[in-house]
């Protein structure tokens, strides 16, 4: 039914309520090990990011030494360029085709949003800008959350509406193990 010429028209984005794509009681396979694999993951990701710093920080100290303590001036960028990296990292990793990071890929996990959609780049940053600022003030209780929930979503997914599963890979593998 069309609303009449003489009726204003609707504009905008559709408000209409989307379910949760994936399901943990019907699909047990794409929550399995998840935690595990999630805390892997992430150790793998902060050694990806630092490891660049470090050669960074390493590379202005001996600047510094090289231009008489001039370089070193260099270190108050250094945390700006150690934020630009990640969430440049964190974007496109996560706004890639496998919208997972590096160590998410190792550990075969992807992250998608909670109705189902693949992430793409600014979810990714801010995901990243989410999980730094709940882990620095609320880490016990972003941990108690996952123990809690059936979906095994931190707090930081809960507020951004993402998910993060095992990929498709790995879900048809333990599907296939799966007791009849």
């Amino acid at each position: 039914m069309t609303a009449p010429d003489n009726e204003p028209r609707r504009i905008g984005l559709d408000a209409e309520f989307k379910p949760h794509a994936y399901d943990p009681a019907t699909q047990p396979e794409l929550f399995e090990g998840v935690r595990t694999r999630r805390i892997v993951a992430c150790l793998i990701d902060v050694l990806i990011l630092a490891i660049p710093l470090a050669f960074l920080a390493l590379f202005i100290f001996m600047f510094g030494f090289v231009t008489f303590g001039l370089g070193w001036f260099l270190f108050l960028a250094f945390g700006p360029i150690a934020v630009i990296w990640a969430l440049l990292y964190y974007g496109f990793t996560f706004g890639s085709a496998a919208s997972a990071t590096f160590g998410m890929r190792a550990m075969d996990i992807e992250m998608r949003t909670w109705y189902g959609a693949p992430a793409y780049f600014v979810l990714g940053a801010v995901h990243a800008i989410g999980y730094w600022i709940s882990v620095s003030f609320l880490t016990p209780l972003v941990l108690l959350v996952a123990l809690v929930n059936d979906r095994k979503r931190l707090l930081h997914d809960m507020v951004l509406g993402t998910i993060v599963i095992n990929n498709a890979a790995r879900a048809s593998s333990l599907r296939a193990r799966r007791p009849l």
